[in-house]
């Protein structure tokens, strides 16, 4: 690596939660819907899949509102 480069990311693990978000362990980068890519080394990080987070692309736990109105 020289100059400015960017160190290449490792592929991180991936586990999808039934109902809930897609967690990721390890360092990655996700790219939101407007294209912004948000990088973190944080252990565990859980990305939205249900469109309704008020953070996206992380989870704020939204899904488990959606559930219990659907549920209903």
């Amino acid at each position: 690596m020289s100059g400015g480069e960017e160190p290449e990311l490792d592929h991180p693990d991936v586990i999808l939660c039934p109902g809930g978000p897609m967690l990721l362990r390890g360092d990655h980068m996700v790219q939101d819907e407007d294209g912004t890519e948000h990088r973190t080394t944080r252990p565990v990080s859980a990305v939205c899949r249900c469109g309704a987070s008020a953070i996206k692309p992380w989870c704020d736990g939204t899904h488990k509102v959606l559930q219990r109105r659907q549920g209903t």
